[in-house]
């Protein structure tokens, strides 16, 4: 009797302790929605599958396009204590993270996209961006000058924010002007991320006033500026995803941050303890975070062998700090 009444102590005491390991909770933030767009989409992808090794529930909450509507949402979301980290991704993250943790101390937050050192509630990862840029500079320049074209390339943003003004907008001008110092960008602000009508419409006086190549960093609405351009026969460079599968042969260029990379081993690591909260680190092309698709089949036949090689020479020379 004594040993039955030992086993049914023990196999409580498991069942506790398992329902225990369940109420851990890692959130996802997501400042928009996950639909449309891929950045998103990677760090949730990311996040779930670390905690699926260990076992540990994910929760995702769409924060919506209304800027203004992100501190409240994530304040909210900490407010409960409920989950052991927040994870999102997102420039302006940050400053709004030093607000909530000024509030929940205890909360912890992984931003990836972001930049902030010496927050002990705050780890952020954040990608060089002027590396990312500077390459889809280089190749709208190279395809520029192949195709005889003004020397003029298109930057299309969804909004402006210090890093687009700062590191995204200048990197992109230095990568095209490593091909000719005479380069110029037409740079244009949509005013959201998701109006494909209107990105198409500022596309096509983009294209009419010079442009043969446009970068397009504006989230759901980037369909507009490669729809223009496919039915113009002009060109497009996409960023943070590989987009040669989005139009093959209109885009000519895919930029890409590894974000499930970042996403997956980030969130291991704090599961694991290891995550230096307070910390602030800047990964490249060499880390393996950054980096220009070359080995894509649309790549290949959309693009002429002798730009190919020194569009991968240039990338080369990043890998090699030159």
């Amino acid at each position: 009797m004594k040993k039955l009444k030992f086993l049914l102590l023990f196999a409580a005491l498991l069942m506790n302790c398992k329902a225990e390991k369940q109420t851990t909770i890692v959130g996802v933030f997501v400042p928009g929605v996950i639909a449309g767009s891929p950045i998103y989409e990677m760090m949730a992808q990311g996040v779930q599958k670390a905690c699926a090794e260990k076992n540990i529930s994910v929760t995702v909450v769409e924060a919506g396009y209304n800027q203004a509507e992100w501190e409240p949402s994530l304040t909210s979301m900490s407010a409960g204590g409920r989950y052991a980290l927040i994870v999102s991704s997102n420039p302006s993250l940050p400053a709004i993270a030093v607000s909530v943790s000024a509030k929940f101390p205890k909360q912890k937050f992984l931003l990836l996209d972001g930049e902030l050192a010496g927050n002990p509630s705050v780890y952020t990862l954040r990608y060089d961006q002027y590396e990312q840029f500077f390459m889809a500079g280089s190749i709208a320049g190279l395809v520029t000058m192949e195709c005889g074209g003004e020397k003029k390339v298109g930057l299309l943003a969804g909004q402006e924010y210090p890093t687009m003004n700062e590191i995204i907008l200048p990197a992109y001008l230095e990568g095209t002007r490593a091909i000719a110092t005479d380069f110029n960008v037409d740079f244009r602000v949509l005013g959201n991320w998701f109006d494909a009508g209107k990105a198409a419409e500022i596309a096509i006086d983009m294209f009419n006033r010079g442009s043969y190549v446009i970068l397009c960093v504006a989230g759901g609405a980037n369909e507009g500026v490669v729809q223009t351009a496919a039915e113009r026969g002009t060109k497009v460079v996409w960023a943070d995803t590989n987009g040669y599968g989005v139009r093959p042969g209109v885009v000519i260029g895919s930029s890409v941050v590894h974000q499930d990379k970042a996403a997956y081993e980030k969130t291991r690591l704090f599961l694991e303890g290891g995550l230096p909260f307070g910390e602030a680190e800047m990964v490249g092309v060499k880390d393996g975070y950054v980096e220009f698709i070359q080995n894509d089949a649309n790549y290949i036949s959309a693009v002429s062998e002798a730009v190919r090689t020194k569009q991968m020479e240039i990338v080369e020379g990043l890998l090699n700090n030159k």
